[in-house]
Parts: C-alpha cells; sequence; structure tokens
C-alpha cells in the first residue's frame, strides 16, 4: 500500500475515535446536568435518616412526656390536698382571729367596723325565701380565767350546758326544795354556786355539786349579809367566767321547782332565752297599744308595741359576744349609783334600741314558752281554775310573784308530783299583803 493512502487511514481512525470521545463527554455532561436537575441530594441523601433520627427522637420524647405528665398529675394532686389542709387551717385561724378582734372591739358599738369573715356575699332568694342569720358563734374557752371552776364544769356539765344557781343561808329551805326536785326529775347538770359556808355543808351533806369561790371581799360582803336582791345582782359577774369559759348556762333562782329537764325545751338559737313574767299571750310575746291622746284630733291615736319583761331569774345564755357584753352592762350599772333592780336594768339592756348617746346590745332573744316556763301568776291566776290547763305538765314553776314563796312551791310539788288535786286552793290569786 502506497505510504500516502496508509497516512490517510490513519488520519481518519483518530478523527473518528476522538468525535466518540467527544460525544461521550458531551453524553455524560449533558446526564449529569439532567441528574443534578433532577436530583439536587444525590441519590444517596442522608435527609430520610436524619428524619429517621428526628422522629425517633420526637417518639422518646412522647414516651418520656407521658409519664412525666403522669408524675406531674400525681404531684399536683398532692400539692392540692396539701393546699385545702393549709387553707381550712388558715379558715380556722382567720375565724380565731375574728373572735379576738370582736371582743376588743365589743366597747364601740359600730358593727360596720367589726370585721365579718363569712366568704363570698350572699344573694337575695326569691321573695318570701330570704332568712337571716339567728345564731352568733360562740366564743373561744379560756380555761385561764378560772381553772379550778373549769375543773368542776367538766365534771357536771352535759355538752357545755348546766343549771347554775347562786345561794347563801338566808334561801336554805327554798334551795332544799329546789334541788330535791331537780333529782327527783334526773337532771344531772346542775351546780350550786354556794355564797357562804353553810350553803357548802348543806350541799356536801346532799351530794350536791358546788363551787364556792376564792374569798372576795367585795362580793363576799354582799353574798353572806345581802338582800335576795342584792344577792341577785351578783349573778351576772359569777355568770361572766361560766361564759369565758365557753359554758352555756341556765341561770336560775332557787324559788323553782323542777317538774321536767328544761334542756330537752330550748331551742338555742339565740344569745338568750328568757321566761316571761307576761301572764298571757298579749303580755308574754308583745302587742301593738294604741295610746289615745283627744287634743292631738286626728293624730289622736298613737300605736307602741309591749312586751312584759324577761325574768332575771330564770333565763338560759349561750357563750357569745353579745352574752358576755350584757352581763358586763348589766353589772356595770348595779355596782353604781343610784341603786337599780337587776331585773329592770337587764331588760332595758336586752331591749332599748341605738339612740343619740347610746349604743344598743346586739343580742338576739326568744321568749319562752309561758306554759312550759311558768311564773307563779300564770298558774295561781289561770292555770289553777282551767280544767284544760291543769291537764298540762310545766317544765318549771317559778314562784316570782308571791312572796309566801316557800309554802307555794310545796304546794307545787304537791298538785304535780304527788297528784294532790286541791293542793293548791288554798292560796289566794295575789299575795296577802
Amino acid at each position: 500500500m502506497a505510504p500516502g493512502r496508509r497516512d490517510g487511514s490513519l488520519m481518519r481512525e483518530k478523527t473518528g475515535r476522538g468525535s466518540r470521545i467527544a460525544a461521550a463527554i458531551a453524553i455524560g455532561v449533558l446526564l449529569g446536568c439532567v441528574f443534578a436537575f433532577l436530583f439536587p441530594n444525590g441519590f444517596f441523601s442522608p435527609v430520610p435518616a436524619i428524619r429517621n433520627r428526628r422522629l425517633s427522637k420526637s417518639d422518646l420524647q412522647t414516651e418520656s412526656s407521658s409519664c412525666e405528665s403522669s408524675e406531674k398529675i400525681s404531684m399536683l394532686k398532692t400539692d392540692i390536698m396539701g393546699l385545702t389542709e393549709k387553707n381550712a387551717e388558715l379558715k380556722k385561724q382567720v375565724r380565731e382571729l375574728n373572735e379576738k378582734l370582736r371582743m376588743a372591739q365589743q366597747g364601740n358599738g359600730h358593727a360596720q367596723e367589726q370585721l365579718v369573715v363569712s366568704g363570698e356575699q350572699p344573694k337575695a332568694g326569691p321573695f318570701g325565701t330570704v332568712k337571716s342569720l339567728r345564731t352568733n358563734p360562740t366564743i373561744l374557752p379560756d380555761e385561764s380565767v378560772n381553772p379550778r371552776l373549769a375543773k368542776i364544769l367538766e365534771e357536771v356539765a352535759v355538752r357545755k350546758e348546766l343549771i347554775v344557781a347562786l345561794a347563801n343561808s338566808n334561801v336554805q329551805s327554798m334551795l332544799e326544795v329546789w334541788f330535791t326536785s331537780i333529782k327527783k326529775v334526773g337532771i344531772p347538770n346542775y351546780l350550786v354556786v354556794a355564797l357562804d359556808d353553810g350553803i357548802a355543808n348543806l350541799c356536801k351533806s346532799n351530794n350536791v355539786p358546788f363551787y364556792k369561790r376564792d374569798p372576795d371581799e367585795g362580793i363576799d360582803s354582799v353574798a353572806k349579809t345581802g338582800t335576795n336582791h342584792a344577792v341577785s345582782g351578783l349573778k351576772f359577774r359569777i355568770l361572766r367566767e361560766f361564759l369565758q369559759l365557753g359554758y352555756s348556762v341556765l341561770l336560775s333562782d332557787v324559788d323553782i321547782v323542777y317538774l321536767q329537764n328544761p334542756f330537752d325545751h330550748l331551742h338555742r338559737d339565740s344569745d338568750v332565752e328568757s321566761m316571761s313574767d307576761g301572764h298571757n299571750n298579749m303580755t308574754a310575746y308583745g302587742y301593738n297599744d294604741v295610746f289615745d291622746e283627744p287634743a292631738m284630733g286626728w293624730a289622736r291615736y298613737a300605736h307602741t308595741m309591749r312586751i312584759w319583761v324577761y325574768n332575771s331569774g330564770f333565763f338560759y345564755i349561750r357563750p357569745t359576744i353579745p352574752s358576755i357584753e350584757l352581763l358586763d352592762r348589766v353589772a356595770k350599772r348595779l355596782s353604781r349609783p343610784p341603786p337599780a333592780w337587776d331585773q329592770a336594768v337587764f331588760n332595758e339592756e336586752l331591749f332599748f334600741p341605738s339612740h343619740p348617746g347610746y349604743v344598743g346590745l346586739h343580742a338576739a332573744k326568744r321568749t319562752l314558752d309561758m306554759y312550759l316556763f311558768m311564773n307563779s301568776k300564770v298558774l295561781f291566776k289561770t292555770v289553777r281554775k282551767d280544767s284544760n290547763l291543769k291537764k298540762l305538765m310545766p317544765v318549771i314553776v317559778h314562784v316570782n310573784y308571791h312572796p309566801d314563796k316557800l309554802p307555794r312551791m310545796k304546794a307545787v310539788v304537791e298538785f304535780y308530783v304527788n297528784g294532790k288535786t286541791n293542793a293548791l286552793d288554798p292560796f289566794p290569786d295575789g299575795s296577802d299583803w
């Protein structure tokens, strides 16, 4: 073959191989661009693994969060219980502080200045359904006032209640009828405040619970030698200690015959529950009394409200702030001139309203049933003459209207206890004066 032809062939072969290489390169570059456009993150992207790791971590966090939530709920429940108990304790402390505050402020007479803890303010209900609070809260007992008396009361009282009577030797015979009737009924919670040694010895010999006060010159001089009215005035000072110790007291004179247990017939909804000196429904429970003054012409008639007095020889008193204030007011007035009758002062402080120059007592009061807690006027003037009323059994009979107390007390026992139907007949309606 000629050299020229062989060289031409070689040249063509080289040129074809170069073209194929160039085409392959061009195709590779083109495919690279296409794949670069379609798979910008490459064929083996780390994103799925990261995503899986993130999901796994999220799952773990969810499980962990669920466990933590259960623990937190348990902790919250424990905290709520603790806070509830703490809240109850704080409420108790607030009530105690409120009572102390009320006691400290009792002399200022301004109810609006006293702290009242009553929770949320109430809304008035439908017409005819609204009822106000009737019963004041009792005070916190303070045994430091009289530890010896506190120990006696703890043994004698029943449900923090008892009958209390003051007595000196001047009323010994009536006192014997008094405690004999109490024993007959079976009343266990009663106590005699012995104002002298004679009464203390009488109580000892008859197994009657008694308390003799520590020596007090001011009280002892009245207690041993004073009249019945003078002795009666002492009870308000002495009674205060019983209330401070947290006891409700049924204060009783000794000219009373017990025929039923009085604690079964009390309402306990007021500071003071007292028997009345009234002799019928109007006088005992109150009435509208019309005053007539003709000179006033068209306005001649003036309406007045009247009620006969409560008997300060028989009343039930609860240990509340108004009750203690009542005792303080009465005792204070009786200790200074001019001389006053304790029953009159007792009623004035209970009933007189606030007016210019005077702050009235904010005490709740109840009049006891006049046929159950009977005075001697009701018995001798009305009951003994009525065939139906004679069948009733009173709780007590108080011989307060008549000076011949001892024989009438004995007649009451004969009539109601021993069944002697004519036992009351010999006595006049009133006194022999």
